[in-house]
């Protein structure tokens, strides 16, 4: 990867081993295995649509159940992109994005504003997508949005499978990102904030 804002996670615990190589000034290489089919399907959705480089490698107790490995897979990713944005100087700060897929279509509204909070809006009529637990994808958004410092408002505007709701949500994810994250050409380097910081606590 050749991009300037690099995130580079490896997160250990009794229960995964996920490790995260992130570029935000990417062009959409994707290189995953998480053991988890879906939330790899999903995560090349971000790189892809979001034109991020993103390599993720992860193992963890997926014998028991999918919750552990796909928590900490966001734990790691919000944390690497956190990383990666540093002081978020320069770039347009907002974003957002309204996703088609065939009869699905899926708002997303993010601000780097180093806040999180998540207002989760999907209803998604089945509990599993294959094997995946569709309650997850609720999870897996918190875990970015706690260790990323984004706040990020999803809303479900129409969607009957549960396929087409879940990946029109990463796809409008993704782009509403990438509009956040690249650089205004008007803000010269400074920070996005009339306070003159979007620092995250603790990040």
């Amino acid at each position: 990867m050749t991009s300037q804002r690099l995130g580079n996670i490896h997160r250990k615990t009794g229960e995964t081993d996920v490790f995260i190589r992130l570029g935000l000034d990417g062009k959409g290489q994707c290189n995953v295995a998480t053991d988890i089919a879906f939330l790899d399907h999903m995560l090349q959705q971000i790189s892809s649509h979001g034109l991020l480089d993103l390599e993720i490698k992860a193992k963890g107790d997926t014998h028991i159940d999918d919750h552990h490995t796909n928590e900490d897979v966001g734990i790691a990713f919000g944390q690497a992109l956190a990383q990666a944005l540093g002081s978020r100087s320069g770039i347009k700060r907002f974003g957002h994005f309204v996703a088609p897929l065939d009869e699905a279509l899926v708002q997303v509204v993010l601000d780097c504003s180093g806040r999180p909070h998540l207002s989760y809006g999907l209803v998604i009529p089945t509990q599993k997508i294959g094997t995946y637990d569709t309650e997850l994808v609720k999870e897996f958004f918190g875990a970015v949005v706690n260790n990323s410092g984004l706040t990020l408002h999803i809303r479900q505007l129409a969607g009957s499978n549960s396929h087409h709701i879940v990946e029109a949500c990463f796809k409008a994810f993704a782009r509403a990102l990438r509009m956040a994250t690249e650089f205004d050409p008007r803000r010269s380097g400074t920070v996005p904030s009339s306070k003159g910081v979007l620092e995250q606590a603790g990040v």
